[in-house]
């Protein structure tokens, strides 16, 4: 399952910085708007030291982590709904996203301009949520016209999907984001090919000055109290404390520094856990002496649609999957030694995939 992040933020907030960061990509981090006009795509492997560990056991040819797309999307300005500055554009890149990582300038520097002039980052919010509620609109709108005429007809899905479309217009109308309507999945599906942009998971990432990296300060204070009504995550980050970890070839010169700042991991490790987390993401694992791989499943997933991110053909002719736990794993060292303690389960169609699952799939096509 690829996942695909969406860094958004207006101009100079410090979005391309973090980019540069998190990403092997890289991206012309200038202090101007506009200096990411074409998304910039990078991959980013996931931390997970589960994968290393078995990886010790089996010492196979190959190790494949699983990882995320972060794309940087040109800054955004007040009337980009209506095509200002990038912003047809901006709004077509984030809806191809799974969800958006939002980056708010949560830091003073007279060196680096600010596209309003001032720093506030709870209007910054205000203003590419306007924006993309404004679209949402626009698109809303126009299936409604059509969904009248097919009313009309006797269509009770149409009917049904009038009547819910009703409900987020009167909700985007009172400036709220559709997310906050916690809709249930059966509503979800009925609007997906809408690809409505303000029902993507959101995570706020502050951007703070390096000395405010551990507590926050005042800019972050208000941003919590602007999103607390929205079940929202909030990260704080330095992307200019991350930028000078990227510089750092060696490991060990890594942890050392983020030991300096009083930090036990990186803000690049928080970001991509906290955006796995945001989309209720799990690993599992298949575990063998050519390849120890790691897989991303939605939790809840269960076994045959597991290993569909294998290959379809795994979910048509599934028969079962084997299955061992991760620390059972660990704690015996081997498969066999598993299936000898009686650690190896045998599962069928019904079950659901816990995260560090090591499994082995059999099918039948």
């Amino acid at each position: 399952m690829a996942l695909q992040c969406g860094i958004v933020g207006l101009p100079n907030v410090g979005k391309s910085t973090l980019f540069n960061a998190v990403s092997s990509a890289k991206a012309q981090a200038a202090n101007f708007p506009f200096c990411t006009i074409e998304p910039n795509v990078g991959t980013i492997t996931v931390p997970d030291e589960r994968i290393n560990a078995l990886a010790d056991l089996v010492n196979p040819e190959n190790v494949v982590p699983t990882t995320i797309e972060i794309v940087d999307i040109a800054g955004l300005v007040k009337g980009a709904s209506k095509g200002e500055g990038l912003g047809n554009q901006f709004l077509g890149n984030i809806r191809s996203t799974n969800a958006i990582l939002h980056v708010l300038r949560c830091f003073e520097d007279p060196n680096v301009v600010h596209v309003d002039g001032r720093v506030d980052p709870v209007a910054d919010m205000e203003i590419i949520d306007t924006e993309l509620q404004l679209k949402d609109l626009e698109t809303i709108e126009t299936r409604i016209t059509k969904l009248a005429k097919q009313v009309k007809t006797g269509d009770k899905t149409s009917l049904k999907l009038l009547e819910l479309l009703t409900e987020y217009k009167e909700h985007l109308e009172q400036g709220k984001n559709i997310r906050t309507l916690n809709s249930d999945e059966d509503k979800q599906a009925l609007v997906k090919d809408l690809g409505l942009l303000t029902e993507k998971p959101v995570l706020y990432v502050c951007n703070v000055d390096p000395e405010s990296v551990n507590d926050g300060n005042e800019f972050v204070e208000k941003v919590k109290e602007a999103v607390a009504g929205e079940n929202a995550e909030i990260l704080i980050i330095s992307a200019a404390i991350e930028s000078e970890i990227a510089e750092l070839e060696d490991a060990a010169d890594r942890k050392e520094f983020l030991a300096e700042m009083g930090l036990e991991k990186s803000g690049v490790e928080k970001l991509i856990m906290s955006s796995y987390s945001l989309l209720n993401y799990i690993t599992y694992f298949t575990v063998g002496v050519k390849e120890v791989r790691a897989w991303t499943i939605t939790e809840g997933t269960k076994g045959p649609q597991a290993a569909a991110a294998i290959h379809t053909d795994f979910e048509k002719g599934f028969i079962r999957a084997e299955v061992i736990a991760y620390n059972d794993f660990i704690e015996h060292k081997s498969e066999a030694a598993c299936r000898n303690v009686g650690k190896l389960k045998v599962e069928g169609k019904e079950y659901v995939v816990s995260d560090g699952d090591c499994m082995h799939f059999l099918f039948n096509v």
